[in-house]
């Protein structure tokens, strides 16, 4: 058996498509056929040569947001990460990275693996078993990938954004502890925006404030349950503060999260927070973007900051249960507000570099 996969050679360039042979899973591994692999932010980020540079010629296979269903079983394996049994056709997800369990970080558990990407960053698809990334029509999952068996009542497009931007929000709003009655300003109301947006509604948020560029996705963010949205390409940062300061009588937002990628929105959003605020920084994952602020306001403002890179495995298991559990108070499947078939990647992508699309899914046959 052989399978198509679409390749990364060079900064904006086409991927092209290339076909490997399909080897059998390790005895600890499965063998995985895609349904559903989302552009994430991030990897835009690698396609415009933003974030961790690829050597450029070397063929490599991009995507980690995905869903897909179990072509073949490892000898040795018979259940997921929870103890349920795993058969041929379910459909399950995946932690993407693959951390080492030895260094210091898996040890203490004081920040992510730095091996973890290492089975598929700079890994040229020419290397077997080939299958690293989720443009591709299979996937390999190995040991130290946690494994979840997706629950029937949720669809591919609810579930495929779990591995990566649902979990990684629902990690960072557990860490910057987001409580009842919080006024939550959210920057960014793309796919990672959305989620924090219905998760701090669950959470008890007070109020919600969304900052973005496209009006679209201020409608959007109503949506999912925000009370305000301003548009930051109409109106001045003098504007949004004096509008936020009426909005939280002076006070200024509880919470705020950064989720743009923009570095500059990292300076206004330290203005826009109460006394004793927390900011959760979620969006700048580009290595070398600089931006300059004011550090007085984080010291006389006492504020607390927060990185998240990555995610626990349990926030798998705890997005999939919020999902189930509300899946019908928001509408988590519009979030992939397009979709395209495999072929049609390049297409794909293009849409989502000009930042008209929510999430760009790409779907396989």
């Amino acid at each position: 058996m052989k399978g198509r996969v679409a390749v990364y050679l060079a900064p904006r360039k086409p991927f092209e498509f290339r076909e490997y042979e399909v080897a059998d899973p390790a005895d600890d591994a499965i063998l995985v056929r895609m349904r559903l692999c989302n552009i994430c932010g991030s990897e835009l980020h690698l396609w415009r040569g933003q974030a961790t540079k690829l050597e450029e010629g070397k063929p490599q296979i991009l995507g980690h947001e995905m869903v897909g269903t179990i072509e073949k079983l490892g000898r040795q394996v018979t259940c997921d990460s929870l103890g349920q049994p795993l058969s041929e056709g379910d459909r399950i997800i995946y932690t993407y990275g693959r951390p080492c369990g030895k260094c210091w970080y898996c040890l203490t558990r004081s920040a992510s693996c730095p091996k973890r990407n290492q089975h598929w960053i700079g890994v040229s698809s020419d290397t077997p078993p080939h299958f690293n990334g989720g443009f591709g029509e299979f996937y390999y999952v190995c040991p130290h990938q946690s494994v979840f068996r997706v629950p029937e009542d949720l669809s591919d497009d609810l579930v495929s954004p779990v591995n990566c931007a649902t979990a990684q929000v629902f990690d960072g709003l557990q860490r910057i502890e987001v409580r009842s009655g919080d006024v939550v300003l959210v920057q960014g109301a793309g796919g990672l925006g959305l989620y924090a947006i219905a998760m701090a509604r669950e959470a008890g948020a007070g109020k919600i404030i969304v900052l973005d560029a496209h009006s679209h996705r201020l409608e959007m963010a109503k949506r999912f349950g925000a009370d305000h949205g301003l548009n930051v390409q109409t109106t001045t940062a003098t504007e949004r503060l004096g509008q936020i300061q009426a909005w939280t009588d002076g006070r200024g937002a509880d919470v705020a999260c950064e989720l743009t990628g923009v570095p500059a929105t990292i300076a206004e959003g330290v203005t826009l927070l109460r006394d004793g605020g927390r900011y959760l920084w979620g969006g700048n994952v580009n290595s070398g973007q600089e931006t300059s602020f004011d550090p007085s306001y984080v010291v006389r403002k006492a504020l607390s900051i927060k990185g998240v890179f990555a995610y626990s495995p349990q926030a798998i298991m705890k997005s999939l249960e919020f999902l189930s559990r509300t899946r019908d108070r928001y509408p988590f499947a519009s979030i992939l507000s397009h979709h395209f078939d495999f072929d049609d990647i390049n297409e794909g992508f293009a849409l989502a570099d000009s930042g008209e699309a929510i999430r760009v899914a790409i779907r396989f046959p």
